[in-house]
């Protein structure tokens, strides 16, 4: 897996190349929090080239939102494959995240 970290407009957008799963969930954890560090609150993670997320990257994604609660803060998902997307769907986690068709149109909303 492969993290790049853009700022746009002062907002942290990670891009994600490959599989989030056990072995590459703890990465994508430490760069989250380093940006948290940095006093970045506004977060999105851009899934475009992710192919699968597990349970172990989904933990992930639960604890960067519980992180992300107060005012100012945001915190959102774009680009998703349909496989990915199915994953959060049947995992009920779509309910819980802002998830946004593409990166432009997430950061026009924040």
């Amino acid at each position: 897996m492969e993290i790049t970290i853009t700022n746009p407009g002062g907002k942290t957008v990670l891009s994600i190349n490959g599989r989030i799963d056990t072995a590459t969930a703890t990465e994508l954890e430490h760069a989250i929090n380093k940006e948290i560090g940095l006093g970045n609150r506004q977060i999105l993670l851009d899934f475009s080239r992710v192919s699968y997320i597990s349970s172990s990257g989904l933990r992930v994604l639960l604890a960067t939102a519980k992180k992300l609660k107060n005012p100012g803060d945001k915190f959102g998902i774009c680009s998703l494959s349909p496989e990915v997307l199915k994953i959060l769907r049947l995992a009920g986690f779509t309910s819980i995240f802002s998830i946004y068709p593409s990166e432009g149109e997430a950061l026009a909303g924040w």
